[in-house]
């Protein structure tokens, strides 16, 4: 198990506060806002840390580079802008999309992710 550096802790501190997927450069630059030296490597393995102790999550996108967000027990669904490629998390989903699977299919888990503009683009 690795320690908890500064770093690392600086890393975990700038997903939570985002309160949206990050992609790895996202992460990068926000993080060299607080500590200016710190390489993209230490962010990788950070990451793959996190990841592997579940206090982050993948998000897959179709199309769209990797995304990172702090693990929530909320389920929600994400929000992607075409115009600056951010990711937002789009909260409030009931869970209960039966009534769209084909007849004597049973859904287990979906993913819905919008497409558009943010409100900053559509501006």
């Amino acid at each position: 198990m690795q320690r908890d550096t500064k770093q690392r802790g600086t890393i975990l501190k700038v997903l939570k506060i985002a309160d949206r997927p990050l992609s790895i450069e996202e992460i990068l630059v926000t993080t060299r806002k607080i500590i200016p030296g710190i390489g993209i490597a230490t962010v990788y393995r950070a990451i793959k840390s996190y990841l592997q102790n579940k206090k982050i999550t993948k998000v897959n996108l179709p199309g769209c580079q990797q995304r990172y967000e702090v693990t929530s027990l909320e389920h929600n669904h994400h929000f992607w802008c075409r115009m600056c490629d951010k990711v937002f998390k789009v909260p409030g989903c009931s869970g209960k999309l039966n009534f769209n699977s084909p007849e004597g299919f049973q859904t287990e888990l979906h993913e819905i992710t919008l497409k558009g503009l943010c409100s900053e683009c559509s501006l």
